[in-house]
C-alpha cells in the first residue's frame, strides 16, 4: 500500500493529522544528526497569495527565533514569488545559521530555486524539481520571459542588420516597447544570476577543495566561474522553452552541480516522502494556503473564504451562506451577537473556534477573518 493510501484509510481528524506532520517532521531532524529544521510551503495549486512574498518574513523569522544549534535543514515547497523577498529570506536564515541544507521534497520553482542555491547541500528525491530562474516580467497584463523578450528584441535587430530596413510588422510592437522596460528586463535577469553565482559560490561550493578529474586545488575563481555557468543555464529561457519546465536531479548534475538523492537513504527517504504527503493532506482538507513550521510550533495562512451576502436581518445575531471551496456545498451559518438566540432551521451556529468543518466533504475552513468582518461591521462580539 502507497503512503498516500495508507493516510487515507486512517481517516485522520485534523490534530491527528497535525501531530503525525510534526512527528515526520522531527524524524527527519532526528535522522538528519537532530539538526534543527524548517518546513516553508505553499498549496501549490490553490487560488491564494501562494508566491514569495512579503508577508513571509515575520513567520519565518518567528519560526526560526523558536530553533536551536547553529545547523538547520529547510524544507521548501514554492511555485517561486519575488527574488528580492527570497534574497532576504535567505539573508536572515544564513545570519543565524552556520550550516544550511536545503530539501525539496516537490517543487522548488524559480525564486524557489534561487532559494535553493544558498545551501550548503541540496537533498533531493527522483520527483523532486526545480525550475528556471529566468525572470517573469508583468506588462499590460500579460506575463512574460525577460530573456525571451531581450531575446526577441536581439532578433529583431539581427533582421534588420540583415535586410538593411525594419520590417513594418515590428513598428507598432516596438512603438509600445520604453528603454525602461528593457532595462528593467535586463536588471531582473542580472539580479537572478548575481544572486545564484554569490550564493553557490559563497555557501555551496564552500567545502570543495579539489578538482576531482584532475586533483588540483580548487580557486576562488573556479567556485565562481562554475556557479555563473550554472546561473546561466538556469537563466536560459532558450533552453527550458517554459517558466514552468522542471529541472530534476539528473539536469542538475548535468551542469556539474552536485545534489544528494534522498531515495538513496531509506529511512530518510521515508520519513520526507511520509512529511510531504500529510503536507498536501494538510492543504487539500482546509483553506490553509501556507504552512511554516518546526516539530514544535507553527504558523499558518489560511484563504479568506468566499461567502454570500452578510445579513443582520435582527440587531442580535447575523446570517452568511458560505460556500465551501472544495466541493461548494453551501451552508447557511447564524453568528449570534447576544446569548440566548435560537439557531433558526437549515442553520448551524457560528463555530467557536473559527474552523468550519464543511458537513458534505469534511474540509476544514478558517472563518477568522469572517468573524472579524461580522464583529467589526456590528460592533459587537459573536457568542
Amino acid at each position: 500500500m502507497g503512503i498516500y493510501s495508507e493516510y487515507l484509510d486512517r481517516s485522520f481528524d485534523w490534530p491527528a493529522l497535525m501531530k503525525e506532520r510534526k512527528k515526520q517532521l522531527a524524524r527527519i531532524s532526528k535522522l538528519r544528526g537532530d539538526r534543527a529544521i524548517l518546513s516553508y510551503a505553499s498549496a501549490m495549486t490553490k487560488q491564494a497569495p501562494i508566491a514569495i512574498d512579503y508577508d513571509d518574513l515575520v513567520p519565518i523569522l518567528d519560526q526560526i527565533s523558536n530553533l536551536e544549534g547553529d545547523k538547520i535543514d529547510v524544507i521548501l515547497e514554492t511555485p517561486g514569488g519575488f527574488a528580492e523577498i527570497a534574497e532576504d529570506i535567505v539573508k536572515q536564515i544564513r545570519s543565524r545559521f552556520s550550516e544550511v541544507a536545503m530539501i525539496v521534497p516537490g517543487h522548488a520553482k524559480s525564486a524557489g530555486t534561487i532559494m535553493v542555491m544558498a545551501g550548503d547541500e541540496i537533498l533531493m528525491g527522483p520527483a523532486s524539481a526545480l525550475g528556471p530562474i529566468d525572470a517573469q516580467m508583468f506588462q499590460g497584463g500579460k506575463r512574460f520571459s525577460a530573456h525571451a523578450f531581450l531575446e526577441g528584441l536581439e532578433k529583431i535587430k539581427q533582421e534588420v542588420e540583415e535586410q538593411r530596413r525594419l520590417n513594418r510588422a515590428y513598428v507598432p510592437i516596438l512603438q509600445n516597447i520604453s528603454p525602461g522596460e528593457i532595462q528593467a528586463c535586463e536588471n531582473a535577469l542580472s539580479f537572478a544570476k548575481t544572486l545564484v553565482t554569490e550564493w553557490l559560490s559563497k555557501y555551496k561550493f564552500k567545502f570543495w577543495d579539489t578538482h576531482s578529474s584532475t586533483g588540483e586545488q580548487v580557486t576562488d575563481e573556479d567556485k565562481k566561474k562554475r556557479a555563473h555557468e550554472i546561473a546561466e543555464i538556469l537563466c536560459d529561457h532558450g533552453r527550458w522553452l517554459t517558466h514552468g519546465r522542471s529541472i530534476a536531479i539528473d539536469d542538475l548534475r548535468e551542469m556539474r552541480l552536485k545534489v544528494i538523492d534522498v531515495s538513496k537513504d531509506v529511512d530518510l527517504y521515508d520519513a520526507i516522502r511520509r512529511y510531504y504527503t500529510l503536507l498536501k493532506m494538510s492543504f487539500d482538507t482546509t483553506n490553509i494556503f501556507k504552512i511554516y513550521e518546526t516539530p514544535d510550533s507553527q504558523v499558518y495562512r489560511f484563504a479568506t473564504p468566499q461567502v454570500g451576502p452578510v445579513s443582520q436581518q435582527k440587531p442580535n445575531m447575523a446570517k452568511i451562506e458560505f460556500e465551501c471551496p472544495n466541493c461548494k456545498t453551501k451552508t447557511k451559518i447564524q453568528a449570534n451577537l447576544e446569548k440566548g438566540v435560537p439557531t433558526e432551521e437549515g442553520a448551524v451556529p457560528f463555530p467557536k473556534d473559527n474552523i468550519l468543518i464543511c458537513p458534505a466533504c469534511n474540509n476544514r475552513i478558517d472563518l477568522s477573518t469572517l468573524r472579524n468582518q461580522i464583529e467589526s461591521q456590528s460592533k459587537r462580539r459573536i457568542v
